[in-house]
C-alpha cells in the first residue's frame, strides 16, 4: 500500500533535518507526491531566504523525489475532485483547493495521506479518508 504526502509532510520533514532522529517516510509502502504537492514544494525552494537554504530544500527533495512517485492531476482524479469539494461545499466546509486535491489522490489510489500536524484538522473533514499525521 502506498501512503501520499502532503506538502505539510514535506515541511515538517525539513524541519526535522538537524534533530537527532529524524522522522523517516514509510520503508514498507510506496510513497506518492500529488503534482500539486511537488509544485508547492518547488515554491518553497525558490522562495527560500538564502541560496544556501534554497539549495539544501532543494537536495532534500531531490532525495525524496527518489523514494517517491510523482502523480499527475488525472481526469480521475479530477472526478474525485469535484466530489469532495462538492461535498465540503454543501457542509459549508470547504479546505483549501489544494489539499482538496491531494484527498482525490488520495481517494483514487485509496490510500492514506500523511500530514504534518498543523493540517491535520482539515483533512479529517473529508468522509472516508484515512488521515496519518507525522510524528515529530
Amino acid at each position: 500500500m502506498a501512503i501520499v504526502l502532503d506538502t505539510s509532510a514535506l515541511i515538517e520533514l525539513e524541519k526535522s533535518l538537524d534533530r537527532a532522529t529524524p522522522p523517516a517516510l514509510p520503508e514498507d509502502e510506496g510513497v506518492v507526491l500529488p503534482a500539486i504537492v511537488w509544485a508547492e514544494a518547488l515554491i518553497g525552494a525558490r522562495l527560500a531566504d538564502s541560496p544556501l537554504r534554497a539549495a539544501r530544500r532543494r537536495a532534500h527533495l531531490e532525495a525524496i523525489r527518489q523514494q517517491a512517485e510523482i502523480a499527475p492531476f488525472t481526469p480521475e482524479i479530477a472526478e474525485h475532485y469535484a466530489d469532495i469539494y462538492a461535498e465540503l461545499s454543501k457542509q459549508e466546509n470547504l479546505i483549501p483547493q489544494n489539499d482538496i486535491a491531494v484527498a482525490a489522490t488520495c481517494r483514487l489510489l485509496r490510500t492514506r495521506v500523511l500530514v504534518g500536524p498543523n493540517d491535520e484538522d482539515h483533512f479529517r473533514r473529508v468522509a472516508g479518508l484515512d488521515v496519518a499525521v507525522i510524528s515529530s
